[in-house]
């Protein structure tokens, strides 16, 4: 039973260390198994398998009088289960996607206000929402804007910049 115990250890320590170091066997060799096994040698597979292998077989061990070949396939299948279900969960993550980054051409036919008054070709501070977030740029016009002016946005001039004009109404 000693051995099985520290198969689990051992299991969940290495599970740990999937955390942190997840992909590390199919990186070796040089990416000869890169795609080979579709994730099935990760480290979350792998320490799944190896700690139900371990607390598997000591239950079966613990609470009949079976023997250790019963715990050793039990272990195994119990390993193999978790090992698939490890390995299901994992790549059903990797799809997850997240929404598209703003871009600063996203910010082109936004609306905000005039934070801070833009003079005549010099730079003032404009509030627009990004992602539903507000947020503060520098702002350049080509006619004076006083604070609370309501813009809309021509151009991106740079990362933290754009050009507005006024909205007429």
């Amino acid at each position: 039973m000693d051995v099985f115990l520290g198969l689990g250890i051992a299991g969940v320590v290495l599970l740990a260390v999937a955390l942190i170091f997840d992909g590390i066997f199919e990186g070796l060799f040089g990416g000869v198994l890169d795609g080979l096994f579709a994730g099935l040698l990760s480290l979350p597979v792998v320490a799944g398998f190896v700690a139900m292998l371990g607390f598997g077989g000591a239950i079966v061990l613990g609470t009949t009088d079976l023997g250790i070949g019963p715990a050793v396939v039990v272990g195994a299948v119990a390993g193999a289960v978790t090992g698939w279900l490890a390995w299901r969960l994992s790549r059903v993550l990797m799809r997850d996607q997240t929404d598209a980054t703003p871009r600063g051409a996203d910010l082109v036919g936004t609306s905000g206000s005039v934070v801070t008054a833009i003079p005549v070709d010099g730079y003032g501070e404009v509030m627009l929402r990004v992602a539903g977030q507000p947020v503060k740029f520098a702002a350049k016009s080509a006619v004076p804007l006083a604070r609370g002016a309501e813009v809309w946005v021509e151009s991106t001039l740079s990362s933290t910049s754009v050009g507005v004009r006024p909205v007429e109404r």
